[in-house]
């Protein structure tokens, strides 16, 4: 097991992960670090204990408004793939749930790469 030593709001912390994931871990960290960034640029001087909060109930509120999209997708392409529509018989609202799916799968992708954009920078 690999021991990473990280810093966080410019306390370092030592944590071990599985050996090949130091890098993910530190990216982690830096996540972590960017939500503590932003809630103290809005002017709040909380303490530590505050500030991990906040920077967890953010990361939370993100992965949940993520993973409702994520499940609304899921149940639109089960939905459709249950309707098995004759393509000659096509309804203009099968033509309109396509294009929402369609607009609803490339918001996802969109956000996606957001988060993924996030993880990357230091």
């Amino acid at each position: 097991m690999a021991q990473v030593s990280v810093k966080i709001n410019g306390y370092s912390y030592t944590v071990g992960c599985e050996d090949g994931q130091e890098g993910h871990l530190i990216a982690m960290a830096a996540q972590v670090e960017s939500r503590i960034d932003s809630i103290k640029a809005l002017g709040s001087s909380s303490g530590e204990q505050r500030l991990l909060v906040l920077a967890a109930l953010l990361m939370a509120d993100e992965l949940h408004d993520t993973k409702v999209e994520t499940d609304t997708l899921r149940g639109l392409l089960a939905e459709k793939s249950r309707a098995k529509p004759d393509a000659e018989a096509k309804s203009g609202s099968d033509q309109k749930a396509g294009v929402e799916l369609s607009r609803r799968v490339s918001k996802l992708a969109v956000r996606a790469e957001q988060i993924a954009n996030g993880l990357e920078q230091p």
